[in-house]
């Protein structure tokens, strides 16, 4: 690998994991425990590395590629572990929820989401919830969303209150988050870094180091209206082009997301 290249990858890989560090020492992750998911990291890669190549991905495959032994390549590869996955289905459902209910005209009155009443056959939370979050029972979702604060329940009534969902209720949630979108993230750069021009993914940033520090409250209740307007905008196109939940043999997945970043000088530059 030429020099210059494997210097810029060091120093762009510490970038990244010096916030995702202070992550986990915040939550007490040493760093063996850290090595070990590397390694797994490394392992499911590596299998899914020789599949794209055309390759029958084997163990003395992965072991070779990776540096790995073909005993430690063995073991991570019959130990998985799913709760991202299933925090992400969860995650997703209650969108798709919340989209229904800003989108459909079932559930709108003078286009905006209604006043749903909990239960009924017609334009209730639980036929809202049956239409939109598959196998999800009406009270699990009910539950969800309040913790996250989307929503009021008074008197069997359910009011939308937050139309964004970010499931903040535990650590857990958070931690979630972290996995999926950062992964997201990460795996659209690294698409733009291999992919000719005209295949790149839209990526883009804007920032300003010299901004008064007075008008940043002003700028971040600023980004975050445009921010969500655009999300609901976006968010309603897909919604009109969803395929049935019995079709999802013909469904694709996408996402755009935003994030907003502010630093002062007395924090480090990351």
């Amino acid at each position: 690998m030429d020099m210059k290249i494997h210097d810029a990858i060091h120093a762009s890989v510490l970038k990244l994991l010096r916030p995702l560090v202070r992550v986990l020492l915040n939550h007490g992750v040493s760093h063996s425990a850290l090595a070990e998911i590397s390694r797994r990291a490394y392992v499911e890669e590596g299998f899914a590395h020789m599949a794209r190549g055309g390759k029958r991905p084997t163990v003395s495959g992965v072991a070779a590629l990776t540096g790995l032994s073909r005993k430690e390549v063995k073991r991570l590869n019959e130990t998985g572990v799913d709760t991202l996955n299933i925090a992400a289905q969860k995650r997703n459902r209650a969108i798709r929820v919340l989209g229904g209910w800003m989108n459909d005209p079932d559930f709108l009155v003078d286009g905006e989401p209604a006043e749903l009443t909990l239960r009924g056959d017609s334009g209730s939370f639980a036929e809202l919830v049956k239409r939109y979050s598959g196998d999800v029972i009406p009270a699990a979702m009910l539950s969800l969303l309040e913790e996250s604060g989307n929503i009021r329940l008074k008197d069997d009534r359910v009011t939308l209150r937050k139309k964004a969902f970010i499931p903040m209720a535990t650590s857990v949630d958070r931690l979630n988050i972290l996995g999926t979108d950062v992964g997201e993230l990460i795996e659209t750069i690294g698409h733009n870094i291999m992919a000719a021009p005209e295949k790149r993914l839209f990526q883009r940033k804007v920032s300003n180091a010299l901004i008064r520090k007075d008008v940043l409250e002003e700028f971040r209740e600023l980004s975050n209206r445009h921010s969500q307007e655009l999300l609901e905008k976006y968010d309603a196109w897909l919604s009109e082009r969803e395929v049935d939940e019995q079709n999802n043999d013909k469904a694709g997945y996408v996402a755009v997301g935003i994030y907003y970043v502010e630093q002062t000088d007395q924090e480090t530059d990351l």
